[in-house]
């Protein structure tokens, strides 16, 4: 027996928070790796590690807060709490291997791909990790076509996301770049929700549901295990936002800088003693003039 599948139970409501989720949490990690790698006197794996746990928070949250709105017509489910977790573990691990990747070896075109790809693949496991935790009187059937099809856009958006963080390091750029990848992102979870059908097995009357899971409901469920990433992105976003570098954007301070040398090269020097000769840094021909002079006089 088909099951009824519904991915929009309170309408628009979940879809729009779940894209703002994925905005937030790949604007903050853009920006931690675009600060790792224009900053060398920053802390490097600090700042690398922030970015891939951001990025994979704000993946899992915005695949689960989407799932609140999740229903199967007729039966309840739950959720497994170890393959939820390990989801998260996994996002966080796969798009850490992507951001190293930039990080380490710099921002050339054959690192933001394979990073893209690593991402992309960290997106889609995610997800259907995360499927995999679903518990219920059925099991899960996807089509194929509409699978590949959602993980092609996982890794184009991620790739994209990464060239754009890249190649334009402003503040204002990186939430720009964090837009289209938020829409990619829910894109991808909604188009591997396309794919999903379930068979339902046996019974599902309600001794069975209330048996089984209890008055439980996907809110109640989800809402608890929500918290901890959320408050991770917040405290994720007030580091950022107190780092003056990743508020104003590493591209203003590298245009500023060229500037206040120049200005500062066509102000001559006036030495407050007078100039030693025979310096180590005079070139023969100075150190020459110098004592030629005196026996002239």
């Amino acid at each position: 027996m088909q099951g009824t599948v519904d991915g929009f139970g309170y309408g628009v409501v979940t879809p729009v928070a779940s894209y703002l989720i994925a905005c937030l949490g790949s604007a903050l990690g853009l920006r931690c790796v675009v600060r790792s790698l224009n900053n060398r006197q920053s802390w490097k794996p600090g700042w690398l590690a922030l970015g891939a746990a951001t990025i994979g928070c704000g993946i899992w949250t915005m695949h689960f807060v989407a799932m609140v709105g999740f229903r199967i017509q007729g039966i309840q489910i739950d959720y497994d709490a170890r393959l939820t977790a390990l989801s998260l573990v996994v996002a966080i691990a796969v798009v850490g291997i992507g951001v190293f990747a930039v990080g380490y070896r710099g921002a050339t075109a054959t690192t933001l791909t394979a990073a893209g790809i690593f991402t992309g693949l960290g997106v889609a496991a995610m997800h259907y990790l995360g499927m995999a935790a679903l518990q219920l009187n059925g099991s899960l059937r996807y089509d194929s076509l509409t699978v590949g099809a959602s993980v092609l856009i996982a890794v184009v958006a991620a790739t994209a996301a990464l060239w754009a963080a890249a190649s334009y390091r402003g503040f204002l750029a990186a939430l720009g770049a964090s837009l289209p990848m938020g829409v990619a992102l829910t894109g991808m979870h909604y188009t591997g929700m396309a794919a999903l059908g379930v068979h339902l097995h046996g019974a599902t009357d309600a001794s069975y549901i209330t048996g089984m899971y209890g008055d439980a409901s996907p809110t109640s469920i989800l809402l608890p295990m929500l918290i901890g990433p959320v408050v991770f992105l917040i405290l994720a976003g007030v580091v950022v936002m107190f780092d003056p570098q990743l508020v104003l954007g590493d591209g203003d301070w590298s245009r500023t800088a060229p500037r206040r040398r120049r200005a500062a090269a066509a102000v001559p020097e006036r030495p407050t003693h007078s100039p030693r000769t025979g310096s180590l840094f005079d070139s023969r021909g100075q150190q020459a003039g110098r004592h030629t002079t005196p026996r002239g006089r």
